[in-house]
């Protein structure tokens, strides 16, 4: 049975979730299909690529994924603060916005208001967790 390599479009259902068991993604639910990619161009996260690989058809495992191989340590850099004039007057504090970085959009939460300015976190949330994803290759080309 052929295993799982660079460069094989990979059809997988996975479920991930933290450390204290929340589910913050799934394939499984409802209206969701399997996740489909070609390893190698960097579309995955870096620690589920590689729990993918020398996997066959059918297969189940569970990897577990620290914050360097999936969305990076949390970083303090990116908490800004902003004059609230570029905020829609609306927010509330935990919201997301998306803005344009550098290097395109980017999603921010809104970490607090203030009188004159708003602590925005452009910090993925995912940021600085450990990802726990149950995985099952269903196809492999």
């Amino acid at each position: 049975m052929k295993k799982v390599q660079n460069g094989d479009t990979v059809t997988v259902n996975y479920t991930g979730r933290l450390e204290d068991g929340t589910v913050f993604d799934s394939s499984l639910n409802e209206g969701r299909t399997p996740l489909t990619a070609k390893l190698g161009e960097g579309r995955l996260i870096k620690g589920f690529e590689n729990g993918l690989f020398e996997m066959t058809i059918g297969e189940k495992k569970t990897v577990e994924i620290e914050p360097s191989e999936a969305y990076g340590e949390y970083n303090i850099l990116m908490i800004s603060e902003v004059p609230k004039s570029n905020i829609p007057p609306d927010i509330n504090v935990g919201d997301t916005l998306q803005g344009m970085g550098p290097n395109g959009p980017v999603i921010v939460k809104i970490m607090e208001i203030k009188e004159d300015t708003v602590l925005i976190d452009a910090n993925h949330p995912l940021s600085g967790k450990k990802l726990i994803f149950d995985l099952e290759v269903v196809g492999v080309e």
